[in-house]
């Protein structure tokens, strides 16, 4: 099938295009920066996600992805632009509108009906009520009849990405008409997962309770880990131990500073928004919220007054494997160590260049050994491998002794102050 995504040099967008390229679809990445697109068809990926390079040189290579600045004729119209938040909470659907036109304007003199895919996340309500009559009253056109309507939520992890697109556990279609759905499902015949069919506002919410649920999961063993910690209980083993009940997976049951990133904050955030619209108190949303923001302050308390001292922050992404620093624990506490007066110098693998667009005016150093030379105290907010091979020696470069972790992942000869341990 010939696939159009619009938003293509973004995270999902350019991800999804891969994974359908590699499966030999006819893809085509649309955005309206040009000099993004020219990086595109010379190598270069737009955003850093592992084993994204390769992929690139290799569809590039086989004519299976090109890019435009206008929506050529295809199949599919994928949308995978951005939902940002807004201050209450609520998710900014201004793109949303404005590509629903854009769509609309350009299949109006198409004598095809392609069906147009929302993979961006929206909340319950938005695909029908918002694309819907947008797209039909700028092309002239009917949903179900002249082109077809999908939500169609991405899964996504930063990191592993690509894995998640080509080996998901599901593939959630929610469908306005059974052609469209049929159409979409024959777009995944080769994937494995369970392929789920319904309705769109259904699709659009299993995204939103999916990453609640997650978020809720964090918040639960850090309120946990929190009172072990108290207690003189390693966490880590009570996490193990509830975790060999089937009913209860391991994954997401590392205590720590908390969550971050492009989706958990916004997403719970967004989901206690449409609550509190719709005239219910979304209690537990807002104390998973509450909950994940206190276990940055936990950290900040811990440390205790740090004016006119060095602060090493190792880890700078909100997770390993990515450079994204968006919601990282690591802003609010360098915001925090900045305000109270010390000096921070920081160190990621990858993801320094974007915080410097958050923090231009602190010290980044080269490597994790050099922003521990003569640091006061030091806290690790990512788990990066590279982190692991630390030594004592390296510690003892420090003028203090203060080591504190926000994940477990220091040699334990180290002695570190853990969070939650």
């Amino acid at each position: 099938m010939r696939i159009a995504i619009v938003g293509g040099t973004g995270y999902v967008g350019f991800c999804t295009g891969l994974g359908f390229a590699s499966k030999r679809h006819d893809v085509v990445l649309i955005d309206l920066n040009a000099k993004k697109l020219a990086g595109v068809r010379e190598g270069r990926c737009p955003v850093y996600e592992p084993g994204a390079a390769e992929i690139l040189r290799k569809v590039l290579d086989q004519g299976n992805l090109t890019t435009a600045t206008i929506i050529p004729e295809a199949d599919i119209i994928l949308l995978a632009v951005g939902t940002p938040s807004l201050p209450d909470g609520g998710i900014n659907v201004t793109q949303i509108k404005k590509v629903s036109e854009t769509i609309g304007s350009t299949i109006k003199t198409w004598n095809t009906s392609p069906v147009i895919v929302v993979k961006s996340t929206v909340v319950p309500g938005t695909t029908e009520t918002v694309v819907k009559p947008i797209v039909e009253s700028t092309s002239g056109k009917h949903a179900g009849t002249d082109f077809g309507l999908v939500m169609n939520p991405e899964f996504l992890r930063e990191g592993v990405a690509l894995k998640d697109f080509l080996n998901p556990d599901r593939i959630v279609i929610g469908e306005y008409d059974k052609r469209s759905g049929d159409l979409v499902a024959t777009l995944y015949k080769d994937f494995p997962g369970t392929l789920m069919r319904t309705s769109l506002a259904a699709a659009e919410m299993i995204k939103y309770a999916n990453n609640a649920f997650l978020a809720t999961k964090i918040s639960f063993i850090n309120e946990i880990g929190n009172l072990c910690k108290r207690l003189g209980i390693d966490i880590d083993e009570v996490a193990k131990g509830i975790a060999l009940d089937k009913r209860i997976a391991p994954h997401f049951l590392q205590s720590g500073v908390g969550y971050g990133g492009s989706c958990f904050p916004k997403d719970v955030a967004a989901l206690a928004s449409l609550a509190k619209q719709n005239g219910y108190e979304p209690k537990l949303l807002n104390e998973v919220m509450a909950l994940n923001k206190r276990q940055r302050r936990l950290l900040l308390d811990r440390l205790g007054p740090m004016k006119g001292k060095r602060v090493a922050v190792l880890g700078l992404a909100f997770k390993p494997n990515t450079d994204d620093v968006r919601e990282s624990p690591a802003i609010d506490i360098i915001g925090d160590l900045v305000n109270q007066g010390a000096s921070v110098v920081a160190y990621d693998p990858q993801a320094m260049i974007t915080m410097k667009q958050v923090f231009p005016n602190i010290l980044y150093a080269q490597t994790a050994k050099e922003a521990l030379q003569t640091a006061d105290a030091c806290v690790v907010l990512t788990d990066w491998n590279e982190f692991k091979e630390l030594t004592i020696e390296d510690f003892t470069q420090m003028h203090g002794t203060q080591i504190i972790e926000g994940r477990r992942i220091l040699k334990p000869e180290i002695n570190a102050d853990g969070l939650c341990w």
